[in-house]
């Protein structure tokens, strides 16, 4: 099979039928969507270079922090729920307890995607004699670069633009890390990559008898139903027209809803779904039998989870429905099909997980 490059990135063209011919394909619908496919994200590459080399041919205009080119850039690249994170006080105040409480004075700290450096910063200040700290995104790395050096910190934190497998010891770190900090997580714990950052990073980066934050984490989550949150990820009949077409399209596994605002029916206590101990299980993907005791009747739609997060010494972050402070919304587990229960009886959840998703059947 050969499609050519301008094929793909011409936002005009349209695969005809004697193209197929020609390359010896049928014509068939799964396979016009899955070019379909390539080619959006073939206009979306070819976009982004066009957008970087017209304003790398100008630079004064385009590369100022203040122009609207970098603005755009700037939002692109950097996604908005970092603004949320940041503000999250009770966050912010959690990480940096653990740390004061953790950190031996002196030691040598690995912080995993640094973000704005805050918690760089806040083990420097907790007493850390040496804080690397490893961020993928190349402008998050400057913007990190730039406050720690507005905040005096250059001389104790260094910035490495890479990921942390990437690291590389002798180079970017002079010896294993006394404690290694990775608080990467989204709604349901693992999206981010915990479960592979942390296999690479206990095993390569921390010394033995080293402390990481956080040590154990825990999913929780219980049975709702919901067909507003349902329709979130899901379509069938739109107008009185059959759309259901477009649910190829649809998040496959755990996605984020904030529980409090969406109508629902909750049917069944919480339950521990999964239970991680980051420094000694090996955090591989899995599946269990997760039994349920239902509570009341209806459809079941889904499961919501949160997460437990255990940062040491007491300290423990969560994301529950009834915090409605944080800045983590809830994860919602969809089942393929509505599942009726009644009260008094045991629902036997098939959860799977992979390093970046949860799914229920």
């Amino acid at each position: 099979m050969s499609i050519s490059v301008n094929s793909l990135t011409n936002g005009n063209t349209e695969f005809r039928d004697e193209e197929f011919a020609a390359l010896g394909l049928d014509t068939s619908p799964g396979l016009r969507l899955a070019l379909a496919s390539l080619q959006t994200q073939a206009q979306e590459l070819s976009r982004l270079v066009t957008a970087t080399v017209d304003a790398m041919a100008r630079p004064r205009e385009s590369l100022s922090p203040h122009s609207a080119a970098f603005a755009e850039i700037a939002s692109r690249t950097i996604p908005r729920w970092h603004f949320a994170m940041l503000n999250d006080t009770e966050r912010n105040d959690a990480l940096i307890v653990a740390l004061e409480r953790r950190i031996p004075a002196g030691a040598h700290v690995l912080d995993i995607g640094t973000g704005t450096g805050l918690l760089a910063m806040a083990a420097a200040r907790a007493g850390a004699g040496r804080v690397i700290t490893c961020e993928e995104n190349p402008l998050l790395a400057e913007i990190a670069r730039q406050i720690i050096a507005e905040h005096g910190m250059s001389d104790v934190i260094t910035v490495v633009n890479k990921r942390s497998t990437h690291l590389e010891m002798g180079r970017d770190l002079e010896r294993p890390v006394d404690v290694l900090i990775s608080e990467i997580v989204d709604c349901g714990l693992i999206g981010e990559g915990l479960l592979p950052t942390m296999r690479h990073a206990r095993s390569q980066l921390l010394a033995p008898g080293g402390v990481l934050i956080p040590g154990a984490a825990r999913v929780l989550g219980q049975l709702i139903h919901s067909e507003v949150a349902d329709g979130l990820n899901r379509v069938d009949n739109a107008g009185g027209f059959d759309v259901s077409l477009m649910n190829m399209a649809s998040t496959r596994g755990h996605f984020p809803v904030r529980l409090h605002t969406w109508p629902h029916e909750v049917l069944s206590g919480p339950v521990e779904l999964l239970d991680f101990d980051l420094l000694t299980d090996p955090l591989e993907a899995g599946s269990r039998v997760v039994p349920v005791p239902v509570t009341a009747a209806g459809p079941a739609t889904a499961l919501v989870a949160w997460f437990e997060l255990d940062l040491g010494s007491g300290v423990v972050l969560r994301n529950s429905p009834d915090n409605v402070g944080s800045h983590w919304m809830q994860a919602l587990i969809p089942f393929d099909k509505p599942l009726p229960v009644s009260p008094g009886e045991r629902l036997d959840v098939e959860l799977h997980w992979t390093d970046h998703s949860l799914f229920a059947r």
